[in-house]
């Protein structure tokens, strides 16, 4: 695996990076439940990096790169399915895209709202149907997981199939959430490092405490190896390394996040400091996909079958 990136690559994220500067920071003193830019998401697609995946040279590292990129911003970004998911399925797949496994007839989904395009995924096939505002119900206002979420409460009697794998698509769904916990990873650690730098107790600064620079450490390796694991899948393509990546992101995000939460001595619970707008997505993601069993088994039966 290359670890260091191509000329390409770095140039398009420096490209992401700087149109993402204006998003960079939560209003002060507004950071609610979920921020949503129409203007980002607009100048995203104007610039076509939701569509690097289908560049020869770029490809799905790339995307995946793109999608770590945006998750850190405190902004939500409908960008992990169309960067990853949506070429394998139909490049022109109307967005925002929301991905459902086959059965769920009821279940909340990410960036649901009339007109989103819903993919259902499943041992049937792949097929797809336009949100309609029966089809959904809006989710409590105070909802605690920093997506615009709602509720999808059935299926249309018509649906669109498609031609692709169904297997395949859930491998590169597991890549896209994969890259983007560990975006969502690498932000909320940022953060925490720069509240605990500057906040002071006993007349000098909270990380300096040793007990909590090794637990930074230890947060620090866990989210570095979720990173490189979205990356490896990304670039191999392999059913068993997608599995992988993602159990390990539903892992690491159970595991640091509560001590990410501690480290703020509860601040990170409120409105008043924007840890939860990182904390609040990966709480979502750890459920999606059957959640952590479900990984584990899925890369079992890859490995050993």
């Amino acid at each position: 695996m290359q670890l260091a990136l191509n000329e390409d690559q770095r140039q398009v994220l420096d490209f992401v990076e700087a149109l993402a500067r204006p998003f960079a920071s939560a209003p002060l003193h507004d950071a609610g439940l979920a921020l949503e830019s129409e203007e980002l998401d607009a100048a995203l697609v104007e610039n076509g990096f939701l569509d690097v995946m289908t560049v020869e040279e770029l490809g799905p590292v790339t995307a995946a790169l793109v999608v770590e990129k945006l998750a850190r911003l405190p902004f939500a970004v409908e960008a992990a399915a169309s960067a990853l998911v949506r070429p394998l399925i139909d490049p022109e797949l109307p967005r925002p895209l929301c991905l459902v496994e086959e059965g769920r007839t009821s279940a909340l989904l990410r960036f649901l709202r009339p007109g989103a395009t819903v993919v259902v995924v499943g041992p049937s096939g792949v097929r797809s149907f336009t949100a309609s505002e029966e089809l959904i119900a809006p989710a409590q206002e105070d909802t605690l997981y920093a997506y615009p979420v709602a509720f999808l409460t059935g299926l249309p009697e018509a649906t669109i199939a498609h031609d692709v794998d169904p297997v395949e698509i859930t491998r590169a769904w597991r890549v896209a959430m994969a890259a983007e916990a560990a975006g969502l990873l690498g932000a909320a650690l940022t953060s925490v490092v720069t509240y605990v730098s500057e906040r002071k107790q006993f007349g000098r600064p909270l990380a300096t405490f040793q007990a909590m620079r090794h637990r930074l450490a230890e947060a620090q390796v866990v989210t570095n190896t979720v990173y490189w694991l979205a990356m490896r899948a990304a670039a191999s393509g392999d059913y068993a390394d997608a599995a992988m990546a993602l159990l390990h992101a539903q892992e690491a995000a159970k595991r640091v996040c509560y001590d990410y939460h501690q480290f703020l001595g509860g601040m990170g619970m409120t409105l008043e400091h924007p840890l939860h707008l990182w904390t609040y997505r990966l709480k979502l993601l750890t459920a999606e996909l059957g959640g952590r069993g479900a990984q584990g088994l899925a890369a079992a039966e890859a490995l050993w079958g």
